[in-house]
């Protein structure tokens, strides 16, 4: 069978086969364009998820070291409880220890009328006691060593410092 065409009609299809070859290798170069750049993003993406990969364990880690230094402030917290309260009982050793050296070399007679009534380690304590046998506040007096002791029955209290080893009569 034979196909007559006319010119006209074979131009245009002539035309119409360049434009469709045209347009065909302008999809072919938008297509290789859009398969390189693919590649690019599929590449993008495997390093992003290799980076969240790695991002994901140091978080972990992160989270682990937390929890350790956790622990460990804990016990720090607790080791600082325990120096404070050592701290605490060593400055009570150390104010005890004071006191023991700073003894006094002579103790406290507290006398009523001449006769012993009770010894102390304080003047004050002794005032104390006497005050608390109903002594009233000014009327009874401390004995000075070396002076002249008033008559006993004259002294209703009295205190008189005595240093440790010596008897009174």
């Amino acid at each position: 069978m034979i196909t007559l065409i006319r010119t006209r009609t074979l131009s245009m299809l002539r035309d119409s086969l360049t434009k469709a070859e045209a347009e065909a290798q302008t999809a072919r170069t938008e297509a290789e364009k859009c398969l390189e750049q693919s590649g690019d993003m599929l590449d993008f993406l495997t390093r992003a998820d290799d980076v969240a990969e790695e991002l994901r364990a140091a978080l972990d880690q992160a989270k682990v070291d937390a929890a350790r230094l956790e622990g460990e402030l804990e016990t720090l917290r607790s080791q600082s409880l325990l120096d404070t309260e050592d701290r605490q009982a060593l400055r009570a050793l150390l104010r005890t220890t004071r006191k023991q050296s700073n003894r006094a070399d002579r103790v406290y007679v507290l006398f009523h009328y001449g006769r012993l009534h009770s010894i102390h380690p304080t003047v004050e304590a002794a005032e104390i006691a006497a005050e608390a046998e109903g002594a009233p506040r000014s009327n009874w007096t401390t004995h000075t060593p070396g002076a002249a002791l008033p008559s006993a029955s004259e002294v209703t209290w009295r205190v008189q410092p005595l240093p440790f080893g010596t008897t009174t009569s």
